[in-house]
């Protein structure tokens, strides 16, 4: 199978660089010096699971000179995703998939409002990694993982052999591929956890061990995922009763010192993904009538700083 990686940061550059080691064909699509050093070096992978230097079929930044992919894993920010839509149409056989991989609760969404939704999974990762320097990848935390599945629960038998055939791919690669019984489920509980700690950790420049010790910005944090829930139960969103407290239990077992990378995108004066988050709530708590004063007050806050990295 041909496999196409577009963005080739923390989660394109582990995965991609896993598959790629494992034999398969894998084209990663970057840019700049990150791309540069991988054409001339490799890609080379530091990893808590051991390290690793790959040579991909391809490194590009030229979507035109890539072959016909099988997968494609999309692997951008939240807010290119429609843009990568668009672009990979070309390169599209008449059965690929495409998964998106990154934050955000919509992105299949979008990818679907561009592309046929037949060739359409959705998905998410469970990894902290980044890039160190240039053609080399840091993956520091959680043991990697890629939970995928359908976007319809009544999908066709053609739809779950080619979901059990990337699930083998990402087997022979090394890291965990879980086919998921409700992928929106799924990818809702991660966009509660990552939106509850990257909004306010920006704001408050906090670790995620620093907000939980904090009573009152605890208390910002769960009041915000209870905002995320009721506006998840609003889109008709299958969540359990539970799912805050899970969240929140989950969000006190991270390490003291962790922060989410759209935090330090903040932190960093570097364009985030905070329009995809605290403002996809404040968005569609208007829509849906739901009110969100947390999310509100958190992205009116951090809108100054996200338009001044966006000028740069």
């Amino acid at each position: 199978m041909h496999i196409v990686i577009i963005g080739v940061g923390g989660v394109g550059g582990y995965f991609g660089g896993k598959m790629a080691d494992s034999g398969q064909k894998v084209t990663l699509v970057a840019r700049g010096k990150h791309l540069n050093a991988i054409q001339n070096h490799g890609l080379k992978v530091k990893s808590i699971s051991g390290n690793f230097i790959t040579h991909p079929f391809l490194a590009t930044d030229d979507i035109r000179k890539v072959d016909k992919a099988d997968l494609v894993l999309i692997c951008t920010k939240s807010w290119q995703v429609k843009e990568v839509a668009t672009l990979i149409r070309p390169i599209l056989k008449e059965h690929s998939v495409v998964i998106p991989l990154q934050n955000g609760a919509n992105n299949a969404e979008k990818i679907c409002s561009v592309l046929d939704k037949k060739h359409v999974l959705g998905g998410l990762c469970k990894i902290y990694s980044k890039i160190e320097a240039p053609g080399i990848i840091s993956h520091f935390g959680h043991p990697p993982e890629v939970i995928f599945g359908a976007l319809d629960m009544h999908c066709s038998q053609d739809v779950v052999e080619r979901i059990k055939k990337v699930k083998e791919i990402f087997d022979e690669a090394g890291f965990k591929g879980t086919i998921s019984k409700n992928i929106t489920v799924d990818i809702w509980n991660k966009f509660m956890f990552i939106a509850v700690v990257s909004g306010l950790g920006g704001l408050t420049r906090a670790t995620i061990g620093e907000m939980c010790k904090n009573e009152e910005l605890y208390t910002m944090m769960e009041q915000s995922a209870h905002e995320i829930y009721k506006i998840g139960m609003a889109r008709v969103v299958a969540l359990e009763e539970d799912t805050v407290a899970k969240v929140m239990q989950f969000i006190r077992n991270q390490p003291y010192v962790s922060t989410a990378s759209t935090q330090r995108d903040l932190m960093e004066g570097q364009p985030s993904e905070l329009d995809n988050f605290n403002g996809f709530i404040v968005r569609e708590g208007k829509r849906l009538n739901v009110p969100t004063p947390v999310h509100a007050f958190i992205y009116a806050c951090l809108q100054p700083m996200e338009a001044k990295a966006r000028k740069k």
